[in-house]
């Protein structure tokens, strides 16, 4: 068994299209090595600054992402090697392991495909625009019902006369 510990360049389009690991920044692996009889296990975790806009008030937020990786990877003419197919299974190519695809796997689906700033956060007021957190409890905006437009520049808005009284 073997402890790896290092800190590699994040590659290009690593995210989605609200949240990514910005392109160059720092990952730090966090891997064990371990030979099994298939080939080479590879557990541990990947950890990386994400950068996003909020999928509700789309304010800029950045937060930190810890994931668990765990892979065999077979050696040549394994069993494992000889019975999976290409995309099944990863392979040691020339005793190198491309963990790339492994960790981009792991990151990407960890990250929220609507990522928020606070899980408590309001979003924006359909009315204004504003940042629902920032506006007063009591904030509100009267809006007509455009079917009932008509009748309000015909009539005038009154609603206490459009009441029926018994």
């Amino acid at each position: 068994m073997r402890a790896v510990r290092r800190t590699v360049p994040a590659p290009e389009a690593l995210g989605l299209e609200l949240i990514t690991v910005p392109t160059g920044s720092d990952m730090t692996l966090d891997l064990r090595l371990e030979s099994v009889m298939e080939g080479v296990l590879v557990s541990g975790t990947v950890e990386a600054t994400v950068t996003g806009e909020c999928g509700r008030c789309l304010d800029p937020f950045t937060e930190t992402v810890r994931v668990g990786v765990q892979e065999l990877f077979v050696y040549p003419d394994s069993t494992t090697d000889a019975t999976t197919e290409d995309d099944e299974v990863s392979r040691l190519a020339q005793d190198l392991l491309d963990l790339e695809p492994v960790v981009r796997d792991a990151v990407v689906l960890a990250l929220p495909m609507t990522p928020l700033c606070d899980p408590d956060c309001l979003g924006l007021c359909a009315g204004c625009g504003q940042r629902l957190d920032e506006l007063p409890e009591d904030h509100d905006h009267d809006v007509l019902d455009p079917r009932w437009a008509a009748l309000a520049d015909r009539y005038g808005d009154r609603p206490e006369q459009s009441r029926r009284t018994r």
